[in-house]
């Protein structure tokens, strides 16, 4: 079965050598250039996702609206994406150890962030990376560099045990 990543894990494409992704920086966080109407009654938050080149050549990345799905709480339902103040990466070359991060900003029910589910779907050179998950909340922190890997690997132990569980909850 496939495991998904915990906010804050690198993520290796072995299809482009030398690229990794990272989602991280999941907090609750008001939009710098004002809420939209539309998210009235929702609490934002904010996620950053970073994209970093340790290959031998440059990439161009995009990492725009329709790559990035969030969906929140138990049953999984559709954040709403605040595109107007969101920043997202397009066409932009990566060279060789460089980075770029985009920043998403993100609202729902506030009884729901503590479980955030987030996809991205990379594009790299025209080509479409295969989809990558990643798992966290608001309510969760990310261990600072270099905490124990225990802890990390409790929560990813977590996460798995209880996918596992609910596709056996399906399947029966």
């Amino acid at each position: 079965m496939y495991e998904p990543n915990v906010v804050g894990d690198w993520q290796e494409y072995d299809e482009h050598a030398g690229l990794r992704v990272r989602v991280h920086r999941l907090e609750a966080a008001e939009p710098p250039r004002g809420r939209d109407d539309a998210a009235a009654g929702l609490t934002y938050f904010r996620l950053r996702v970073t994209v970093e080149n340790r290959g031998e050549q440059s990439a161009t990345i995009h990492l725009e609206d329709g790559q990035i799905d969030v969906r929140i709480g138990p049953d999984g339902e559709a954040a709403f994406i605040d595109w107007r103040n969101s920043q997202f990466i397009e066409g932009f070359d990566v060279y060789p150890l460089r980075r770029a991060t985009a920043v998403l900003y993100a609202a729902g029910p506030e009884d729901c962030l503590s479980q955030v589910d987030v996809q991205i779907q990379l594009r790299v050179d025209d080509d479409w990376a295969d989809r990558r998950l990643w798992v966290g909340g608001t309510g969760l922190h990310e261990e600072p560099v270099g905490a124990p890997a225990t802890v990390r690997e409790g929560l990813a132990r977590q996460v798995s045990n209880f996918l596992r569980d609910q596709a056996e909850e399906g399947t029966a």
